[in-house]
């Protein structure tokens, strides 16, 4: 069975601890960076949460496990709320994995069968 776990700063990460994720505080990019490759590299987490202020700035680093089966690492919004960024990395992913933009029709989210059903 593989761990959760989560990168970030000490405010952002530690209500997950409740959660029973593996809570790894982080104070600065270049911490965060050495939590995220060791994570990674111990092959003992399935999912790596990192908030978006560090995914942003480690965007070469989350690279080079993007085409890797685990671990997945996704950007989550930090205590200043999200910048876009998690989503615009979940969108691009999609699109990878099925070669089309399914979650998003011009920039909104897609709308559920039942809703295109309904549509007048």
């Amino acid at each position: 069975m593989y761990k959760i776990g989560i990168i970030g700063k000490r405010d952002a990460v530690l209500g997950f601890m409740a959660l029973g994720f593996s809570v790894h505080e982080a104070a600065t990019v270049e911490e965060a960076a050495k939590e995220l490759h060791m994570m990674a590299r111990s092959q003992e987490y399935g999912v790596i949460f990192l908030t978006e202020d560090y995914a942003v700035q480690l965007e070469n680093e989350t690279a080079r496990y993007r085409d890797l089966p685990l671990p997945a690492i996704v950007s989550i919004p930090g205590q200043e709320g999200s910048t876009g960024y998690g989503m615009s990395n979940l969108r691009r992913a999609v699109e990878r994995a099925v070669g089309a933009d399914i979650l998003f029709k011009n920039n909104e989210p897609a709308q559920t069968e039942k809703e295109e059903r309904n549509k007048p």
